[in-house]
């Protein structure tokens, strides 16, 4: 009889490479990227992938191969693919690597994220302590070293990286390699909490004297969620090379691919999964690269055996909750129509330009592109404009689970109240349905306006939208939701065909205030009933087998804050 080979352990968020190998934890060999990266000898090279893709995993084995500090401990590369050619075992442990990470600067003000910033500049320099000792340096230049602190003035934070570089080129007598990752969690952060361009003039300064005028730079790689334009904080880094998900260079090096995960089910007697965590987790494509896997939500699949939303639950999905909410009627009704299953086509600019989140839809989609909750079903180049032209859907169950938590998370402040108008709703209850809907609108409407420019004339569309694709979220299980929403503005019909025969179908027209054509707030009610009628909205599910006993219609006519709900039976 032959050996049982035991599967190996799981380890949950090991981010040190020499740990999961040396603990012989689960781990799927993405050492060809060392040998990938190295040849292509770029200068400065930007990799952009969703979170928890294996970046920091990545930049901690390449510093674990590279840096001076393993020279000659190799062992833990042994048997891994990078160990395969004699040149790169030689290649092992024989630069100067500086590496630092942006994912703990997550402040809601500037001076807090200057302060973290600087802290973690000081926290780099004291592991070259042994700087202050060697006869490279002059006395000036040790005082510099101490000087390094929090506290620090802006110009000694902005030349810390590049002056570092220049000390340890003098100590080794080569050039450093830069291992920069999350390079945007701080700029993320400062669009959320307001504080943009100061951030963005900070880390412009950074990074042009880390990576354009740094005589003593071999090497860098950044790697982060997001590409930020190059406008913003890399103007004049003409040696940039950029990797996106659309780029065809390291496709597979992040994330897991189809076979990989196959073979991880497979050792650990989970073959007959296959098709559930396909449907869960596949869906990412980089380059030419299809069926890519995310691999947090697979290690974890891996180590519980239960199917759950891990990859989508792992950090705030802020930026995105807010951009949706907050967001035109025309980014809520994509929205709805994304969580149907439907399509997205739009024209993407895999540049972020954080300062168009506000005024340019196609901006947000590339954000969800990019982040990792859209995927691409197929790409042409428009040829009139010279725009890339996506079709966009959903990444697979997990994201769309994830939107409908988030959806319902809109409400949960009014929970009880929301449910309430829910509750009275199908129990055809219009007394109750104009309490509890007046008490959802005054305690939701503001959440629904960015604030930037909040203003009467688009908070209604804000809030009936998102109110809608609570309904939608909410209500799915037992009812076919669908939105005409034709003549814009505030005005769109909304119908909710049952799933069973108990239930009954529901028409709802949102009318605001015209004061011009109506009065009283009465009359406007009464003015979304008649066009209820007037268009026959009925029809539709008559045709379905619906009667017309089971078919109840609600007029909402809204004017500031004020609702008021009619009905006809």
């Amino acid at each position: 009889m032959g050996a049982i080979i035991m599967a190996r352990t799981v380890g949950i968020g090991i981010q040190n490479f020499e740990k999961l190998i040396m603990e012989n934890s689960f781990y799927i060999d993405k050492t060809d990227f060392i040998r990938q990266w190295w040849e292509n000898r770029d200068d400065v090279t930007l990799i952009t992938r969703p979170r928890r893709f294996g970046k920091t995993l990545n930049m901690n084995m390449l510093e674990r191969f590279l840096s001076v500090e393993y020279a000659g401990k190799g062992k833990v590369f042994e048997g891994l693919s990078i160990w395969k050619e004699g040149k790169y075992r030689d290649l092992q442990g024989t630069w100067p690597v500086i590496f630092l990470s942006f994912a703990g600067i997550k402040t809601s003000s500037f001076s807090e994220a200057k302060k973290s910033l600087f802290y973690l500049i000081e926290k780099l320099y004291n592991r070259y302590e042994f700087l202050l000792k060697v006869d490279c340096l002059n006395e000036k230049e040790r005082e510099f070293i101490k000087s390094i602190s929090a506290n620090m003035d802006d110009y000694s934070a902005i030349s810390s990286l590049g002056t570092l570089s220049e000390f340890l080129y003098r100590y080794y007598g080569k050039k450093v390699i830069i291992l920069l990752d999350e390079y945007d969690t701080p700029l993320q952060e400062a669009w959320m909490y307001g504080y943009w361009q100061e951030m963005v003039e900070l880390i412009r300064g950074l990074f042009n004297s880390t990576f354009k005028t740094n005589s003593y730079l071999e090497r860098a790689l950044m790697t982060g969620i997001t590409r930020v334009s190059k406008e913003s904080i890399f103007s004049d880094l003409n040696h940039l090379t950029v990797v996106t998900s659309t780029s065809e260079m390291y496709a597979d090096c992040f994330g897991f691919t189809e076979k990989e995960v196959f073979a991880a089910l497979d050792e650990y007697s989970m073959q007959d999964k296959r098709t559930e965590v396909k449907k869960w987790y596949d869906g990412f494509t980089f380059g030419k690269c299809k069926d890519i896997y995310n691999p947090w939500s697979i290690i974890n699949y891996l180590k519980t055996g239960r199917l759950a939303t891990y990859w989508a639950n792992t950090s705030s999905n802020g930026l995105v909750d807010k951009l949706i909410r907050e967001g035109s009627a025309e980014i809520k009704i994509s929205m709805e129509n994304l969580l149907k299953g439907e399509h997205l086509h739009k024209e993407i600019d895999e540049q972020i330009i954080f300062d168009q989140l506000d005024v340019d839809e196609n901006a947000i989609w590339s954000l969800f592109l990019t982040s990792g909750y859209l995927k691409v079903e197929s790409y042409a180049l428009n040829e009139y404009t010279g725009a890339d032209l996506y079709e966009l859907a959903l990444t697979n169950k997990e994201v769309q689970i994830m939107f409908r938590k988030m959806i319902k998370k809109w409400f949960s402040g009014t929970g009880t109240v929301y449910n309430g108008f829910i509750r009275a709703l199908l129990q055809d209850d219009i007394k109750s349905m104009n309490a509890y809907m007046n008490r959802v609108a005054l305690a939701t409407f503001s959440y629904f306006d960015s604030g930037k420019n909040p203003s009467m004339e688009t908070q209604p569309e804000r809030f009936y939208h998102g109110f809608v694709l609570g309904l939608a979220v909410e209500l799915a299980d037992r009812y076919v939701i669908t939105s005409n929403r034709e003549s814009g503005f505030g005005r769109y019909d909304v119908m909710l065909e049952p799933k069973n025969e108990t239930d009954n179908a529901v028409i709802m027209e949102f009318k605001v205030n015209d004061s011009q054509e109506e009065i009283t707030l009465e009359d406007t009610a009464d003015a979304a009933l008649h066009q209820i009628e007037r268009k026959q909205y009925e029809s539709a599910l008559r045709n379905r087998g619906i009667p017309g006993a089971r078919i109840r219609k609600y007029g909402f006519a809204f004017q500031g804050k004020d609702v008021l709900i009619k009905g006809l039976m």
